[in-house]
């Protein structure tokens, strides 16, 4: 296989199998083995790239990483003596059928890596290491990515990971699910943990690829995995499904036949999944929130339901958009939120009114080094056929990390 498929293998093989050995692993082995466990996936990923570039790819790639995920870890763990060995010899002749060590199914929460949300949202750590441990652990999140949702330093996020493992191990012992009200006190933090997962996979940070279907189809998963359990129907789930349905009826639009980016503007519409918007409006009429106000995934959703209503970008109803999110910026003010706001304002009052309303936004908080900002600022700058638009574009190209959207900004240089 060449180098540059397999590479793509295995990143997609990371993005869905990592969460699940880690998961697995800890809830067989408990918490106090983290680091062994975190080790013996990563090294499993290594030893695929190495072995399978001189063999081919086996017919079930995610067995094989199960097994020697598993098998290199009870290595580690009879070294270091940490377990009989009776127990892993066992468990290496099941290593073959990995639903030996697969955790039973039970009524509390049916999958592994829920089980491992739900524990690394335990209340004796702070919201900060709950959301940091959830993405790195189920989500694989590199340090950058982290860094980008949250808003952070690498740096800071590198710490606080190890903080909130040592926390973990110390607070959490195993990946014991409580029901009902242990559930419910824990849902909204898995809610911003799947919704952050499908976030970066909807709009990808940093590498290659603006879209990565794989954990935006996992993050769907999860959550309508946790919709199964009686005790964590919610409207905001109902909401977040909504969401995420309407967001991925788009992806086909989203990439053209040679992978680069479209923009909403020139997006064929008639690639829009239908059967996926009927499933998101289904789950957005679920959501009542019974004369309580809106989360953000109600306002989320229903904003992206009025881009995949529209016949054309022309028609989009830009009004009741931007009233959307002028409503969830008095909610919960978010400097991005209000930047992202500029572009329904502009359609609205015009280039130069969002010019000015895009200044202002700056001189409260600081955008210097945010790509999007000058995204944004280049566009306006353009549609006004400003003499420093290109300049503002080069700024947005030298501050973006994802491939595709750079070579999207290269195109607008005049």
């Amino acid at each position: 296989m060449p180098q540059t498929n397999l590479a793509n293998t295995i990143d997609h093989l990371f993005r869905n199998e990592y969460g699940k050995i880690v998961a697995v692993l800890t809830n067989k082995f408990g918490t106090s083995y983290l680091e062994q466990i975190e080790d013996a996936a990563q090294d499993t990923f290594i030893k695929a790239m190495q072995v399978w570039a001189y063999k081919s790819v086996p017919d079930n790639p995610t067995a094989w990483l199960y097994r020697v995920a598993s098998n290199g870890l009870i290595d580690v763990l009879r070294r270091e003596k940490k377990k009989d060995v009776l127990e892993d010899r066992q468990l290496k002749e099941d290593g073959d059928n990995f639903s030996a060590i697969e955790p039973s199914l039970d009524d509390s929460i049916s999958d592994s890596q829920l089980k491992m949300i739900f524990a690394c949202c335990h209340p004796s750590l702070s919201e900060e290491y709950q959301i940091i441990l959830s993405l790195k652990l189920i989500g694989g999140f590199s340090n950058k990515e982290l860094a980008e949702a949250l808003l952070k330093k690498e740096e800071t996020v590198a710490k606080s990971f190890t903080r909130a493992k040592k926390k973990f191990r110390t607070e959490v012992q195993f990946l014991q699910i409580p029901v009902q009200m242990g559930l419910q006190s824990r849902l909204f933090i898995v809610l911003r943990v799947i919704y952050l997962l499908f976030s970066e996979g909807y709009s990808a940070t940093t590498g290659s690829q603006m879209l990565k279907r794989d954990i935006c189809y996992e993050a769907l998963r999860l959550a309508l995995l946790l919709r199964e359990n009686k005790y964590c129907k919610h409207a905001n789930l109902e909401a977040l499904i909504a969401l995420m349905c309407f967001h991925s009826s788009r992806f086909d639009a989203r990439l053209d036949a040679n992978g680069e980016l479209v923009t909403l503007e020139y997006q064929d519409r008639t690639k829009y999944n239908t059967e996926l918007i009927k499933i998101g409006i289904h789950h957005l009429e679920s959501s009542g929130t019974e004369d309580k106000l809106p989360s953000i995934y109600h306002l989320e959703a229903a904003r992206s339901f009025y881009h995949c209503k529209a016949k054309s970008f022309q028609k989009t109803d830009w009004k009741s958009i931007l009233y959307l999110y002028d409503v969830q910026l008095k909610q919960q003010y978010s400097s991005m939120l209000a930047l992202n706001r500029i572009v329904p304002f502009a359609k609205i009052h015009g280039a130069e009114k969002g010019l000015r309303e895009l200044n202002d936004l700056n001189d409260k908080r600081d955008f210097s080094k945010s790509g999007l900002f000058y995204a944004i600022k280049a566009e306006l700058l353009l549609e006004l056929k400003a003499p420093n638009s290109n300049a503002t574009l080069i700024q947005a190209i030298e501050l973006t990390d994802n491939e595709l959207v750079k070579k999207h900004l290269q195109k607008k240089l005049i």
